[in-house]
């Protein structure tokens, strides 16, 4: 039977709180709330495009760190602080997933994010 292991994304934490970026047993990859924070400094920063870029480049970090790559996400739940978020965030998107026919599922919807966050987001995967 297989062990749960924690995946961390380096430089990224949740703070003070008590959890990991996300868990992993077998080949099922399960993330927490995946935010747009600066690897090099743990800081989110104040522009919205920042935190975008970012927030990308941390969930491909989160995938190599967790065994495997963005192919493998078949679910994606993203909370945008507000609906005037949704460009910056598919712009993003796109440059992860350009191909139409390759993408994971998605579901967007807003939420009250705080200390300045203006998106995260949560994975599944399953590798292979």
């Amino acid at each position: 039977m297989a062990k749960r292991e924690v995946i961390e994304i380096p430089g990224v934490t949740h703070g003070k709180a008590p959890i990991p970026m996300g868990a992993k047993i077998g080949s099922i990859v399960y993330s927490s709330a995946i935010m747009g924070k600066d690897a090099r400094t743990d800081e989110l920063p104040e522009d919205a495009e920042s935190q975008f870029q970012f927030l990308f480049r941390n969930i491909k970090a989160f995938m190599e760190a967790a065994g495997g790559s963005t192919d493998q996400i078949i679910r994606m739940s993203v909370y945008l602080k507000d609906n005037s978020y949704r460009e910056l965030f598919n712009q993003e998107w796109l440059r992860m997933f350009p191909n139409p026919h390759d993408r994971p599922a998605r579901h967007i919807s807003l939420a009250d994010l705080n200390r300045g966050m203006c998106a995260q987001v949560e994975i599944i995967a399953v590798l292979y």
